[in-house]
């Protein structure tokens, strides 16, 4: 049997995927190990690391370009508008402000340290 056990983004700076996650999303941090940040999100892990320090682990060529993004991160939380202002006031990139969709769940678009695309929802009813 297979499962879904975690997702490793590859970031620039540990401290300030700390900050964001942790500080400002309040993830619990489940392991840190050098420039490895592991968070609890529930049945799966969420994790960061260095392309550097991958590099040095995996024979497996991680470029050092950075661009697009084709990965998109969403957390549920009961309260979208305090959330995206904590995250608008700490100095990080905004895309959409709390947006109530048709289906009535309410979303706004932010930007990690890095750049990935993070969602900010509420529960689905």
């Amino acid at each position: 049997m297979v499962h879904y056990g975690y997702t490793i983004l590859y970031i620039t700076n540990p401290v300030k995927t700390r900050l964001f996650y942790h500080d400002l999303l309040g993830l619990p941090i489940k392991a840190e190990h050098g420039s490895y940040t592991e968070f609890e999100t529930g049945p799966t892990i969420l994790a960061f690391n260095t392309k550097e320090d991958v590099r040095s682990m995996v024979p497996y060529e991680i470029p050092d370009k950075t661009g697009q993004q084709s990965i998109e991160l969403g957390f549920v939380t009961d309260d979208v508008v305090s959330l995206y202002e904590t995250i608008r006031a700490a100095g990080h990139e905004t895309i959409l402000p709390p947006t109530e969709k048709p289906w009535g769940q309410t979303v706004a678009y932010v930007l990690d340290p890095d750049g990935h695309l993070i969602e900010l929802c509420s529960p689905l009813s």
